[in-house]
């Protein structure tokens, strides 16, 4: 049996970091929303008892350190199935540590594969009890649409569906540590925390402009992406209604509600970006497409 599920970004449409824990991660406040750039991860059985791992891009692991193979051991040891032997084949379109969630969307999508395979209809609570084992934004990526991940990003709430029918993403060629990230938060004499109560109101009302007037991101404050100010200028010229970071970068997204704007900002970026997507907010983490 093969699935093949397409395997959606997400952006940070708000990121505020509350604390450092005592078990070194962070206490986290994030907007997240899922947008229609995606990869596709393809799930067969195979006769082997081995997982095997291919990518149709060079540079990406292959082996135990893939996110997608941590996802299918974790998937299995929760349901109790042994010698199970798999080969995964990911089509990556989404940029690579981009603050994306493009690995977790990988693992999340072999998750939901596998459910699929072995019948095992897993609930939302399995879904992450098995993705928070694997990575912080697994379990986001595996439901997805528009939610508020709290604690380390696995405490998750279902939000309202957010009509953002043109979002651009820029990926600059600066690549940005998500480790260095934190580290730079822990450091930081000053921390101007974001507008958490206002903007979470704001989503459950649907009240869009001021949603786009709180977008924001703390790593913002730490962070030096030198292209980040040019990438947010040009989409703001463009009508941007926002612009920001996601996740711990290097990845800036600008949200419009015209079609010809956000073509003609696309067109403007391409010139220097080459990753650079035209796409819109969608309302599930993952999506099976054939078996």
């Amino acid at each position: 049996m093969k699935i093949t599920v397409k395997a959606y970004a997400k952006i940070n449409l708000m990121l505020d970091i509350l604390s450092r824990l005592e078990n070194g991660y962070h206490d986290l406040f994030m907007i997240m929303q899922s947008v229609s750039l995606y990869d596709e991860v393809t799930v067969e059985k195979i006769e082997s008892k081995d997982i095997k791992i291919t990518c149709n891009i060079e540079g990406i692991p292959t082996d135990e350190k893939n996110i997608a193979h941590k996802a299918a051991k974790a998937f299995l040891s929760f349901n109790n199935i042994e010698d199970a032997g798999l080969h995964i084949h990911i089509e990556k379109n989404i940029p690579h540590a981009a603050g994306l969630a493009g690995g977790s969307a990988d693992g999340a999508a072999v998750i939901v594969a596998l459910d699929e395979i072995f019948g095992t209809s897993l609930k939302e609570k399995d879904l992450i009890r098995i993705g928070e084992k694997v990575g912080a934004d697994v379990p986001f990526c595996a439901i997805g649409g528009t939610m508020l991940a709290q604690y380390t990003g696995t405490v998750l709430s279902h939000l309202p569906e957010l009509n953002l029918p043109y979002i651009i993403i820029v990926k600059p060629s600066q690549d940005v540590s998500t480790a260095a990230a934190y580290s730079a938060f822990d450091t930081a004499e000053r921390v101007r925390h974001l507008d958490k109560s206002g903007m979470l109101q704001a989503v459950m009302k649907g009240d869009m402009q001021s949603i786009y007037n709180k977008v924001d991101n703390v790593f913002e404050q730490f962070i030096d992406v030198s292209d980040r100010v040019i990438i947010k200028d040009i989409m703001r010229k463009h009508g941007a209604k926002c612009a920001c970071m996601s996740g711990s970068g290097p990845s800036v997204f600008g949200i419009f509600e015209d079609k010809q704007s956000a073509e003609k900002c696309l067109e403007a970026l391409k010139n220097d970006y080459t990753e650079s997507y035209l796409c819109s907010a969608v309302s599930e983490g993952c999506k099976i497409t054939e078996d």
